[in-house]
């Protein structure tokens, strides 16, 4: 055989690193924070091992763990002390998350990144004001236009509280740019926005709605989160928040959606980012204490897939653990 091109040349241990395509760091991850105004010790979320609810008062604590493996970004979500038709709590000036931000940015260097979003904090747990035929005969279950206002003022109050950046996750129309005008409005034209732009309808999203406490009383979010059948949508829907202001966009969740992200890294120059979500943590982990994975090298592979795929920043509960290893 005359073979004049050997691809196995360049995977000898010497130059393999060396032409390495693809890496993940630490400073490509953000791991999420969850902060409980209901406790005060901290509560293991049996759905997802390795992770807990904390007291605000545990907070820069739980944060300064995180700092210490490497990783340099947080995002903050946030469990209310009471819950309301509106979900007022979430931009209440002494909210759960408000508390929480201006401890963690007070007292650590962390680059803080907050959740805007009401589903956490309503009764019915859907992501924004009801429509009155919601529970019995949904429309759009949630009605778009009263929301915009009340995402701007959570946004308005993280800001105020010191967050770095805020990341609305609601998949409400216009959502990006009501932000951007409350922000501008009250003084933050510094404060960037990383929409989640292409947010699906998943049944990854399980194991986090036990550790935030978001999960809806009564149907489900197909009326404003993404058919997981389309791809085509996912670009509309990343070029309106493009056109209103984002500043990063999201895909969420990453694994099941690569093309999406890989079709926007390849139709924008902002920045990308994608969830790798509470689901793809959680089988992984099962599928570890079967015995049938080795769970340290699924989450690096998984992560580098992600990167791979055209993400630059990746918010996984995996960041830890990963970034401590590397």
């Amino acid at each position: 055989m005359d073979m004049t091109r050997r691809p196995r040349r360049l995977r000898t241990d010497g130059v393999r690193p060396l032409v390495r395509e693809t890496d993940v760091s630490a400073s490509d991850l953000i791991a999420p924070v969850f902060v409980d105004a209901t406790t005060d010790e901290r509560v293991p979320i049996e759905t997802m091992p390795g992770h807990e609810r904390v007291p605000v008062e545990e907070s820069v604590a739980r944060v300064e763990e995180v700092l210490e493996t490497g990783v340099e970004a947080i995002m903050v979500f946030g469990i209310p002390e009471s819950k309301d038709e509106r979900g007022s709590r979430a931009w209440a000036s002494d909210g759960v998350v408000q508390a929480a931000v201006r401890r963690i940015t007070d007292e650590t260097d962390a680059y803080v990144i907050t959740d805007v979003c009401l589903c956490e904090y309503t009764e019915h747990g859907h992501c924004g004001v009801l429509e009155e035929t919601a529970e019995s005969d949904p429309d759009l279950t949630v009605r778009n236009d009263e929301t915009l206002g009340l995402l701007g003022n959570i946004a308005v109050s993280h800001a105020r509280a010191g967050a770095d950046m805020v990341a609305p996750s609601g998949m409400m129309d216009g959502m990006v740019g009501a932000i951007r005008e409350a922000l501008d409005e009250d003084g933050h034209t510094d404060v960037p926005i990383m929409s989640y732009a292409a947010k699906f309808e998943s049944s990854f999203y399980g194991p986090f709605r036990d550790a935030a406490d978001g999960a809806p009383a009564f149907g489900d979010r197909r009326h404003y989160q993404m058919d997981p059948a389309n791809a085509r949508e996912a670009r509309r829907e990343v070029e309106l928040d493009v056109e209103q202001g984002a500043d990063v966009l999201m895909v969420k969740p990453a694994l099941p959606y690569l093309d999406v992200v890989r079709d926007v890294r390849e139709s924008y120059d902002h920045p990308v980012a994608a969830y790798n979500v509470s689901g793809e943590y959680a089988m992984l982990h099962a599928a570890a204490e079967k015995g049938w994975l080795n769970l340290e090298a699924v989450a690096y592979e998984s992560l580098l897939s992600i990167k791979r795929a055209g993400a630059d920043l990746i918010l996984t509960y995996f960041a830890e653990d990963v970034a401590d290893r590397l």
